[in-house]
């Protein structure tokens, strides 16, 4: 399963910062079991919010190059609060260190009740096109179909 947590991105500056919304709604199926009469957005949704919001600051920054971002590490992660239905999830990412295949970064998650989690993190990048022959894996195609979610995202 593949989760797409970031609705918005509505700050970048390119391999520095990022800042991106997510928007929790009733309609999304693991509220439903977390928790059936207090439904909230998971803590590790919140982190992997974060993850994902600075996946795409490590993409732009390289020009699209990486198609495989994944969560390296995290550490002093504290969660502070809940994000309910209804409510925004704003994650903003600052770039610690990024190089050709790892990142590290500190991140914010806060809504409108204050700051919901917080912490650092680490993620690994490449591309399966420098790892394995895949005949049947097109980078040029996958470049342009990560362009274009991220054109989508953006806030311009």
């Amino acid at each position: 399963m593949r989760f797409e947590l970031i609705d918005k991105i509505v700050e970048l500056v390119r391999g520095e910062r990022i800042v991106a919304i997510k928007a929790v709604t009733m309609a999304e199926e693991y509220l439903a079991d977390h928790f059936p009469t207090f439904p909230v957005l998971p803590g590790v949704l919140t982190l992997e919010a974060m993850a994902e919001a600075a996946a795409w600051l490590v993409r732009d920054a390289h020009g699209f190059e990486p198609n495989v971002i994944l969560l390296r590490e995290a550490r002093n992660v504290t969660y502070k609060g809940f994000v309910r239905p209804g409510q925004l999830l704003r994650v903003e990412v600052t770039c610690r260190r990024l190089a050709r295949d790892e990142s590290d970064f500190s991140g914010v998650g806060t809504c409108d009740t204050g700051e919901v989690v917080k912490g650092r993190f680490g993620l690994r990048h490449f591309s399966l096109s420098d790892r394995v022959a895949m005949s049947d894996f097109n980078a040029a195609e996958w470049v342009e179909s990560e362009r274009a979610r991220f054109a989508r995202l953006r806030w311009e």
